[in-house]
């Protein structure tokens, strides 16, 4: 039987939670957590691939109609999903460095905004004027967040930065699995992005001269339950559900991801919140959840008039 998408989107959200934690945890570079937990992630996710593979026949999991994309053109998108992936984690991962698990978690969870911007600039998908206004308010309130940053001064302001990159890079990587996963299965995408991710990652730190290694097990013991949980039980389950679900309800879903782990900062690190924080990241997620609900509806209505 199959299980129900939303349950499933639900359970990677929980699982993507601690990501922010883990990672404070790990005393590793940034890029080296980055290409740890990627490499780990495509060698957990190969032998899934693998038996898909070789079995009776690989399957398409779609929830929609046929997709007219051929095959290479697939693989050429999965190719960019990767690279976009890897970006996310360098940019995202790095954030954590330099602000809150609070701030960069709400920050790297607008998304949704920025999917829909690169709809209307590069796709002429409309926006009501709802749509908009509750745009202009997830804006005032990253407005807000941010300035609690420069408040706070050091590289606060920095790793909002990266944070933010983080959540342009992810917007480019959702909006292709949607497109690419109604053509290869959850696997095969998989398959293809995470290695693409870990072969950049790599090659990024042999640049950057960033050690991959020696570090202590325990280090490893972070890396991998990064790879395991986060990542294998967190953006896969994104990734199977993407052939079922709108992007709009599965980025709905992700809004309790920054909620659960600023709980958590404050239990593992008491790392409370500042009332900027607070504020902003109310205002932020609050707009967002309008702003999806808002998109649905138009959605409804495109589909009711189609028919």
């Amino acid at each position: 039987m199959r299980p129900k998408p939303i349950v499933v989107v639900l359970v990677g959200v929980v699982f993507t939670a601690f990501s922010a934690i883990l990672i404070r945890l790990a005393d590793a570079p940034s890029l080296a957590i980055a290409a740890w937990r990627m490499v780990l992630a495509t060698g957990m996710a190969a032998p899934l691939f693998v038996a898909e593979r070789f079995g009776r026949a690989p399957r398409r999991e779609s929830g929609s109609s046929a997709s007219a994309l051929t095959r290479k053109a697939a693989v050429a998108l999965s190719l960019a999903s990767g690279a976009l992936l890897a970006m996310h984690f360098a940019f995202w991962i790095a954030s954590l460095s330099y602000t809150s698990v609070a701030s960069s978690t709400v920050l790297v969870t607008t998304h949704p905004l920025i999917v829909a911007v690169f709809g209307f600039v590069l796709l002429d998908e409309r926006l009501s004027v709802r749509s908009v206004l509750f745009m202009l308010a997830s804006l005032a309130g990253s407005a807000l967040l941010v300035a609690g940053g420069y408040g706070a001064g050091g590289s606060v302001p920095l790793g909002n930065l990266l944070a933010f990159l983080g959540a342009v890079t992810v917007s480019g990587y959702m909006v292709i699995g949607r497109v690419v996963r109604r053509r290869l299965s959850v696997h095969a995408y998989t398959m293809i992005v995470y290695a693409t991710a870990a072969f950049l990652l790599v090659a990024a730190s042999a640049v950057g001269g960033v050690p991959l290694a020696p570090y202590a097990p325990r280090e490893f013991v972070l890396f991998a339950a990064l790879a395991f949980f986060c990542t294998l039980l967190g953006h896969s389950l994104y990734n199977w559900a993407l052939a079922f679900l709108r992007p709009t309800v599965i980025s709905t879903s992700i809004l309790g991801e920054p909620v659960i782990a600023s709980v958590l900062a404050v239990i593992v690190f008491g790392e409370v919140p500042s009332i900027f924080t607070i504020t902003g990241g109310a205002v932020i997620l609050g707009s967002i959840y309008l702003f999806v609900r808002e998109e649905a509806r138009l959605a409804r209505e495109q589909r009711s008039n189609a028919t």
